[in-house]
């Protein structure tokens, strides 16, 4: 299977995982851009956590070869909420048990970025751990 093939694959599998997939650039970097369904003040958890875990599980079955993924969320078309990322050799110290996930979670935890302005005046809508 080629690169293109596989990268074919990967929003499907996004969407089974329950991200509403806006867009995606397959290249290096995965560019993944999605409409979040807590469109609060911060970039829901478990949202990226569904995101990463799709991309995990199809890296783990050999059938995405990781690359450095950035997330943007939306709350509408053009309404950025934020951003994080995760980093290809996160991903592969993940798979070789060279890092608990735990220890992936936080690294990407500590990337997020929130936009200023235009955010809804909605209570903390982080929804804690991945």
């Amino acid at each position: 299977m080629t690169g293109d093939e596989r990268t074919a694959d990967v929003e499907p599998a996004l969407r089974s995982y329950g991200v509403s997939v806006e867009s995606i650039d397959g290249t290096d970097p995965l560019e993944l851009t999605y409409m979040t369904a807590f469109p609060g003040r911060e970039i829901h958890h478990g949202e990226i956590g569904r995101a990463l875990n799709a991309l995990i599980d199809r890296a783990e079955a050999g059938e995405w070869d990781p690359v450095r993924v950035e997330g943007t969320v939306v709350r509408s078309p053009g309404d950025v909420l934020g951003t994080w990322h995760a980093e290809a050799d996160w991903f592969e110290a993940l798979n070789s048990y060279e890092i608990s996930e735990t220890e992936f979670s936080s690294r990407v935890l500590e990337t997020v970025s929130h936009e200023t302005g235009g955010a809804p005046d909605d209570a903390d809508d982080s929804g804690g751990d991945q």
